[in-house]
Parts: structure tokens; sequence; C-alpha cells
């Protein structure tokens, strides 16, 4: 533990919802997209009566790196130009995989601010972005499904939950975990949501776009693909740091193909059951199917033995 004493989390800055008709661009910032995924998620969302465009590059491949979406400065260009443009009111994000550590030192964050608020969403790699809109831009962002997603394009539950967040965010101030879920550890817990893959938090640590701690948050905390060890490694990195002094409380998302949950429960026991702060597990976030839309950046309040999680306003304004 460290004896620094980083400044509390506060709410960030609620971009406006969305209404028929809006426009929205869809960006890849990370991994490399397939085609006919992306064209059933931009169908989707034609069918919520939006305007869905997809970004110059969405589709590119990355010459050399088979794992990006196209060039570093192309993926860059793509999300600053839909976020600087005026007629679009929310950037969607395709897919996760790994890139978006690679473009955050790209963009024009002046610009950006300049362009004023809109909704970003997106999970798993775009954690990189959502830390770097609350460092640098003060936003409201949300942890939700992506457009090309193969769990949002399967699933009403993520599709329903992401559109009324999106359309109707006071219809969706309460947000119920998974029906397998409970507390790790019991109780009540109030801060400001944060968070997202642990994986990507860990990778961030010390950079000029994440925040300086978890103090007075909320940590929603999910991953896939890291084996035990992993998880223990990366969460014992963050421990060590003090990034996770004065943290109020962690909800735990979905762990696929992290090993045998028994195993992976025992590592976030063993590793978050001593900051004496709720914990509740299996909420229904992340990479599973059905995964639920979580504002970062807004106030909540936690009941880990409930497993609920009721917003103090709702997502956007």
């Amino acid at each position: 533990m460290t004896d620094r004493a980083p400044h509390p989390q506060a709410p960030l800055r609620r971009p406006p919802r969305l209404a028929p008709g809006a426009r929205v661009a869809v960006v890849a910032p990370s991994g490399p997209v397939p085609e006919e995924r992306l064209e059933a998620g931009l169908d989707v969302l034609r069918g919520w009566d939006l305007d869905p465009v997809a970004a110059p590059h969405v589709l590119d491949r990355h010459p050399r790196f088979p794992y990006l979406a196209g060039t570093d400065a192309d993926r860059a260009a793509d999300l600053q130009r839909a976020w600087c443009d005026p007629s679009v009111a929310a950037v969607i994000c395709a897919r996760g995989g790994y890139g978006a550590q690679r473009v955050v030192d790209l963009l024009d964050w002046e610009a950006m601010r300049a362009a004023g608020p809109k909704v970003l969403v997106g999970f798993s790699d775009v954690t990189a972005l959502h830390e770097a809109f609350a460092a640098r831009l003060g936003l409201v962002t949300l942890h939700g499904p992506m457009a090309a997603g193969v769990d949002f394009l399967k699933n009403a539950r993520a599709q329903d939950h992401l559109r009324a967040t999106l359309f109707a965010p006071e219809t969706a101030r309460v947000i119920a975990g998974t029906s397998g879920g409970g507390a790790l550890v019991p109780g009540r817990a109030r801060g400001v949501l944060l968070g997202g893959c642990l994986s990507l938090l860990s990778a961030d640590l010390g950079t000029p776009y994440a925040r300086p701690s978890a103090r007075g948050g909320l940590l929603c905390l999910e991953d896939v693909g890291e084996q035990p060890y992993r998880l223990d490694r990366s969460l014992t990195q963050l421990l060590r740091a003090g990034w996770l002094d004065g943290v109020r409380g962690v909800l735990l998302g979905s762990w696929e193909e992290c090993g045998p949950y028994e195993r992976v429960r025992d590592v976030l026991a063993d590793r978050l059951g001593g900051l004496g702060v709720p914990v509740a597990e299996e909420f229904g976030f992340g990479h599973g199917a059905g995964a639920l839309t979580v504002p970062f950046g807004v106030g909540a309040e936690l009941d880990a033995d409930a497993g609920t999680l009721t917003l103090d306003e709702p997502a956007l304004l």
C-alpha cells in the first residue's frame, strides 16, 4: 500500500441522450472487424431509427500486424474525425481486441474537447479510451456492447439495455446483476463508477491518460482469456501501485475463457477481500452473453447483497 492520497472520484459531465434519427459513427480503434458482422450491427442500429455511418477505415487491416484494424494513424483519424463531426451524436466502437492504447497518443484532445460532449460506447480494449476520455475530457462514457460484437448481435438483453440507456436513460437507473451473482463481500457502498478490463487498467498505470487511482470509486472489473495467475498478477500490480487505495466498492463482471470460475473466484477473493469494501460478483457486464451497459463517471450506490446498482442520475442528459 501507499501513503499517497489522490483526489477522490467526482461525477463527470454527462453527454446528451440520443433521439430518433441521430447520426452515430462506428469506428474500429482496436482489432480488425469482420465485414458481415459490421453490416449486421449497422442493421441493428438502423432498426433503432438511428443513422449509422461506418468510418472510412473501419474494415482496414494493418499491413504488418494482423491484430490491428489498419494503421495507428488511420484508426486515430477515424475516431477524431467522428468525434469532431458536429453531425455525429455518438461514437460506437465496432469491436475490441487490441490497439486502442496505440491510438490515444495520436488524438488531438484539445480539438475533441472543443467538439463538445457526445456518447462513446465500447468495452474490452476500449477501456484505454474510457480512461483517456475521463482523464482528458472529464466525460461520462458507456461501458457497453459494440456494434460488431457477436454477443451484441445475437442477444436481445444486451441490445435492449444499451438501447434503453441511449434513448431513455431514466428507465435504466437501476442495474441488476445476473441471477447467478451475489456478494463476494457483503455490504453497501456509494461512489463514482469506473473501470473496465482488468488487464488494460493494469497496463495503463503510470500513463498520462489514466486516472491516478480508484479512490472514491465503484470499480467495475472483468476480463477475457486471462488465466487465474495472470488475473492475480494484474490485481497485485494495482494493489502494489496503491491504485486501489480508497476504492469504495467493487463490481465483478464476466471472466470468459479465464479458467474454471472456482479458481478465478478464489483469486478475486484473495486479492480483493482484504480491501474492506463490498464486492459483488457475476454482475453481468463485460464479455458474457447479454452484457449490461454501465455508465462510467456517474455516481451510484452498490448493494452487493441484493446485486443491484442504483445510479444517482440517468447516464445521459
